[in-house]
């Protein structure tokens, strides 16, 4: 299907918690020659008034962000704004975390570690109506979804669990993870006995072994670095 022609201005909003990543953004997509107008704000709730009082024709959005996380802003935006194209741009390389980002709604997904010149690329696409997805987890992804072998145990936890799976492999403590994720501690506690459960593990110990032996370290704490993408 051929994309449709951009709208000669187009309208994008940036949803990431780190300020010097929201500046960096702008200053890539002011560079990019075109009439694009952008908007910045911090978290999910902040893009959700943004969205309710204004039209925006693209979202990009960072996954791991307190409070309401990139997955559930997404899904929010799907339902309320259907409108709106959403396209991802994540600390995470790993395509379980693109899998579930593109199963939520958005139409794009790109790293952190991208190019300007990429992310620029793929903000044209997604907007024009089509689907870009970094090269480098293209093809794992597609292989991903038509894979008739066993996926790995974690991909049976919810989007919620894996955030708190992260954090506890980062070392968190549950009062720190509830205030991050803006649950009570009593509700982590829960979500970390069915992470056990589900991934059939006795303790903590092994929990944390298991996740870092998957990749699966929680990375928002630290500042994303603007110049990476080439800000």
């Amino acid at each position: 299907m051929r994309a449709e022609p951009l709208p000669p201005s187009l309208r994008i909003l940036i949803v990431d918690d780190h300020e010097i990543m929201r500046e960096g953004l702008e200053r890539i997509l002011a560079d990019a020659d075109e009439q694009w107008h952008t908007i910045a704000t911090g978290n999910g709730y902040e893009a959700l008034e943004v969205l309710g009082r204004q039209a925006i024709d693209l979202a990009i959005v960072d996954l791991a962000m307190p409070g309401m996380g990139g997955l559930d802003l997404i899904k929010r935006i799907r339902a309320e704004h259907p409108e709106v194209a959403v396209l991802v741009l994540s600390m995470h390389a790993q395509e379980q975390y693109a899998l579930r980002a593109l199963r939520a709604g958005a139409k794009g997904y790109v790293t952190k570690d991208v190019a300007g010149v990429e992310l620029v690329k793929a903000v044209r696409k997604v907007a024009a109506g089509g689907a870009y997805v970094t090269p480098g987890l293209a093809e794992s992804v597609i292989l991903q979804l038509h894979s008739d072998t066993a996926l790995p145990r974690h991909y049976k936890l919810s989007d919620r669990e894996l955030e708190v799976l992260r954090k506890l492999v980062a070392g968190d403590r549950l009062t720190d993870i509830g205030e991050a994720l803006h649950l009570s501690v009593k509700t982590v506690s829960t979500h970390k006995a069915r992470i056990l459960e589900k991934l059939e593990l006795p303790n903590l110990a092994a929990l944390v072994r298991y996740g870092l032996e998957q990749g699966l370290v929680d990375d928002a704490a630290g500042n994303a670095d603007a110049s990476a993408l080439g800000a």
